[in-house]
């Protein structure tokens, strides 16, 4: 089969902390009166697998791709049951999530658990919106337990006011928790290991309590990592007069912010990496193996590594990340 650039049918997840924005700002189609928290945009997990929307492998899986493509689609590191390495979510967060932590890779595998490396991008935010990342100056292991089992832990967590175009990244084994009122895209490690250690007291519809996972959430927690600050990266111009800035450079994935302004457009071509492409605003069009894709606000397109003719245009007054997985892990 030629290669040519792919966008996939969400995969939605309903979650306690969830609601309806995912509809009213990037047109999804929800179930009515349910609260969908996370938008699995782009995924290849037992618990839900992308599946191809556009050209000739349209109806077939993200799992059946790797399976007869996987050395094009992500590089030579795919060996036979490899799974597509990143996971690509919408979040919309009505209420606060619970505060959590994700294994660093030698706890996950102590746990039997998986590591779980993010990044945020809020999209939007209320006034009055926040996120927990990392632990306040001083807090010892042994104040934080004692503070998860009376129920005050969230007074160890660091407590930052966001906004839309904030950006965070959470390596594995940071505590962090998304604010209520906030919509983020994420990307991330393709994992699904979460340790609750707070989750403010709420019950599901049957009245019980989620359940926590304090062990190994103590196992898991970086103790050293203090008063983590929003990503910070200077704007720099191109030529042709769009802007980007770099956010992440990580063995997992690198990302970059684009914006477009009233009077240009942005071109880049693609280079040899397994490359996605999710646009906050405006239009952007995906180019390559004889297909265009056609992407607004709140859609993703994945561009396979051995794509040799790709490119992406952001279109005037759009912005884009561009994320690119380096396959060096």
């Amino acid at each position: 089969m030629r290669l040519y650039p792919f966008t996939f049918s969400p995969v939605l997840q309903e979650r306690i902390w969830g609601g309806q924005r995912l509809a009213t700002l990037y047109g999804k189609s929800l179930p009515e009166g349910k609260k969908i928290g996370e938008s699995w945009e782009i995924c290849d997990r037992p618990e839900g697998i992308s599946v191809i929307t556009n050209g000739i492998a349209a109806g077939k899986s993200l799992r059946w791709l790797m399976e007869n493509h996987g050395r094009d689609v992500i590089g030579d590191e795919f060996s036979t049951g490899t799974r597509f390495p990143l996971l690509v979510k919408l979040l919309d967060a009505e209420e606060d999530l619970s505060l959590q932590v994700h294994p660093p890779s030698i706890a996950a595998k102590e746990l039997q658990g998986e590591s779980k490396t993010e990044f945020w991008y809020v999209a939007t935010a209320r006034t009055d919106a926040c996120i927990h990342a990392g632990l306040k100056q001083g807090t010892t292991a042994q104040e934080f337990e004692r503070k998860a089992r009376d129920g005050s832990v969230q007074s160890a967590f660091h407590r930052l006011k966001v906004r839309a175009g904030d950006a965070m990244f959470l390596p594995s084994g940071r505590v962090h928790a998304l604010g209520a009122g906030t919509v983020v895209f994420e990307i991330q490690e393709n994992s699904d290991t979460t340790y609750r250690v707070f989750d403010w007291n709420r019950t599901d519809a049957t009245g019980k309590p989620r359940e926590l996972h304090l062990e190994k959430a103590m196992a898991a927690i970086q103790f050293d990592d203090v008063e983590p600050d929003l990503l910070r990266a200077e704007w720099l111009s191109k030529a042709d007069g769009s802007e980007f800035r770099e956010l992440v450079q990580d063995p997992l994935f690198f990302i970059r912010h684009f914006r477009v302004g009233h009077a240009s457009e942005c071109m880049l071509e693609h280079r040899d990496r397994l490359t996605i492409c999710g646009v906050i605003s405006g239009r952007v069009s995906i180019h390559g193996g004889g297909e265009e894709l056609r992407l607004e606000a709140g859609q993703f397109g994945l561009m396979p590594k051995a794509l040799l003719d790709g490119r992406i245009v952001g279109h005037k007054r759009s912005e884009f990340l561009f994320v690119e997985y380096p396959g060096t892990r």
